[in-house]
């Protein structure tokens, strides 16, 4: 196992009413900016609970935080703060809103002369200080509620990147699984894949001995396995929603990726199909990582045998066959969550290649993976295998 420094300050607060809880973590003379996606919030009630648990604070709103959240609308969120003086915010969402809570909450503290994208092309390394806030969360898929790390667009730069730092954990995170039960579908397919992703990336990379780390990592997808396609059948099933919103957050808290190595090849690729594409995040790592797989099998060969036989089972066969079979589990069971996974499930044909690998070297992205080998080459070669 390699050396690691784990650090989580994030308290969360699991279970159903668990929203009324806001008041005893809020100090009481809180300027309180409650931040939300679309109208979803307000039509089930939970901006109005979260309202009633902030009891007498001075609070406003701020909507329109998009699934991708964008540059240009938090930037809006950014002015409406140094206005008004707001110094704690709320995020009431899924991993977007979060996700770009944390941006507001690093670029509210920019001076004047700052530009806040740096925030992105400096991967969060310039962030000093931050406004605290805590989250409410109404999806599982991103883990945002637990980790201290986000990806936002820049729609004028066709740009998707990510951040992070220590500056940016929430204080803390209500999980009250009885919201997700409106969810649309297509959002909780979402979610499954990518907390599923999420798990993989920090998993089937190459073995260093982290036994407590594997295991887990391993009942995370094994979680995520039997309960993805119950929460599609059984909406108001609780105690499925619940192991749902949890598997989502511990695959990316820190936890199953202290002490071994990480790739997150899939994601970055991954960034760029949305960013260019518009195609949501968790299907776009639906796209890529089978192929990310097949392309990168022998380096992954060792990890890849154990989570055939750990998480699919897979006894008979050599290496090779197990290792082909898990892969085409993985793809089947994105597809039995009504995820397609291919370029051309999305309208999109081999003319997309060539500028997302043009565009992963414009970001950078050109030493990917736990071997620093994925080049723009590589990628480009993984979505080959995609049409």
């Amino acid at each position: 196992m390699n050396n690691f420094d784990f650090y989580n300050p994030t308290r969360i607060v699991f279970g159903d009413k668990t929203i009324a809880k806001l008041d005893e973590l809020l100090a009481k003379d809180a300027k309180v900016l409650l931040l939300y996606g679309g109208q979803s919030a307000k039509k089930t009630g939970t901006l109005d609970e979260v309202k009633a648990a902030l009891g007498q604070r001075q609070v406003a709103e701020f909507g329109g935080i998009e699934p991708n959240p964008t540059y240009e609308t938090l930037m809006k969120a950014v002015a409406l703060i140094k206005a008004q003086d707001f110094d704690f915010l709320l995020a009431v969402g899924g991993g977007s809103v979060i996700d770009g809570t944390k941006f507001i909450a690093a670029a509210a503290c920019f001076e004047q002369d700052q530009d806040p994208w740096s925030i992105l092309e400096n991967y969060g390394n310039n962030i000093d200080k931050a406004l605290p806030f805590g989250s409410v969360l109404t999806l599982p898929a991103t883990g945002s509620e637990m980790n201290n790390g986000a990806v936002v667009t820049h729609k004028g730069k066709h740009a998707k990147l990510p951040f992070r730092s220590p500056l940016v954990y929430p204080q803390f995170s209500i999980l009250d699984p009885t919201k997700t039960y409106t969810l649309p579908e297509r959002q909780i397919a979402n979610g499954v894949v990518d907390a599923f992703v999420h798990t993989v990336e920090q998993y089937l990379t190459y073995p260093v001995n982290g036994m407590i780390q594997d295991r887990f990592a391993e009942g995370i997808l094994q979680t995520l396995i039997e309960v993805g396609p119950k929460a599609l059948a059984e909406p108001n099933n609780y105690d499925i929603r619940a192991n749902l919103m949890w598997a989502a957050t511990m695959a990316l808290n820190g936890l199953i990726g202290a002490g071994v190595p990480q790739d997150w090849a899939t994601h970055m690729v991954g960034h760029e199909l949305t960013a260019m594409h518009g195609i949501d995040h968790a299907r776009t790592l639906a796209i890529v990582l089978p192929g990310m797989l097949q392309i990168r099998k022998q380096s992954k060969a060792a990890k890849l045998k154990q989570y055939a036989q750990r998480v699919w089972h897979i006894t008979e066969g050599s290496d090779e066959e197990m290792i082909d079979q898990a892969i085409a589990k993985t793809e089947a069971f994105f597809e039995q969550m009504g995820i397609g996974t291919h370029l051309s499930d999305y309208n999109l044909d081999e003319s997309t290649i060539a500028p997302i690998a043009e565009q992963l070297k414009v970001h950078g992205m050109v030493t990917l993976g736990e071997n620093n080998d994925v080049t723009p080459e590589v990628s480009a070669s993984v979505l080959k295998l995609r049409v």
